[in-house]
Formats: structure tokens, C-alpha cells, sequence
């Protein structure tokens, strides 16, 4: 099993996603990307596994201090030049195994995600 658990350092969502994963010694692989950034390729493949709407985080203040014009009207395509120009506003954690992901941290999530194993 390979599990890559994808987002930001300074998250604290992403640290209960550490926690939830270190207490039940799952071993997984950190990618930062907003060090590493993210391949284009890696982020279709998650929009088209899960939606882009769903990886797009809307919330966010990077999204939300963005001018009307670029928020408005987003397609596909519009979303991921959004989140490839800046990776804050792809929605943490990623959470990748093998072929599956799961995005955003919801404690139930995780262990549904992880008991097929």
C-alpha cells in the first residue's frame, strides 16, 4: 500500500490528518506543494476522481481575496490555472492510496477509507 498525504505545512487541519494517521502507525509520505508545487497532471487526475469543484477551496481566504472576475463563471479548466498559479487553494488535505483519494479530514472518513485494507 503507498499512501501520500498531500497539502501544507501550516494547516491545522492537515495536523489532525498527521495525528489521525501517526496514532494508528499508517506510513504514509508528506508532499508539500506548496514547496514542491503540483504537476498538472497529478491535479486533473484528482478533478476528475473527485470533481474540481470539491479540490478547489473556495473557503479559503487565498480564494476568497481573489477579484470578482477571476471567481466567477469558473470552469474546469479556469479552476485548475487557479490552483496550479497558487497551490493554497487546492482543498487539504489530499489524501492519496494507491489509486483512491480522499480529500478534505473527517476522522469517520479516514478509517472507512482505510478499512477495505
Amino acid at each position: 500500500m503507498s499512501v501520500t498525504l498531500y497539502g501544507i505545512k501550516n494547516c491545522n487541519t492537515m495536523k489532525k490528518a498527521w495525528t489521525w494517521l501517526d496514532e494508528r502507525g499508517i506510513d504514509y509520505t508528506f508532499h508539500d506543494y506548496k514547496k514542491a508545487g503540483i504537476e498538472r497532471d497529478h491535479l486533473e487526475d484528482w478533478c476528475s476522481k473527485a470533481g474540481w469543484e470539491k479540490v478547489l477551496n473556495k473557503t479559503g481566504m487565498t480564494f476568497r481575496k481573489l477579484p470578482d472576475d477571476k471567481k466567477e463563471n469558473l470552469t474546469r479548466e479556469s479552476a485548475i490555472l487557479l490552483m496550479l498559479e497558487q497551490t493554497s487553494m487546492i482543498k487539504r488535505p489530499v489524501l492519496e492510496k494507491d489509486d483512491a483519494i480522499l480529500i478534505g479530514f473527517k476522522p469517520d472518513a479516514y478509517a472507512s477509507f482505510f478499512e477495505t485494507d
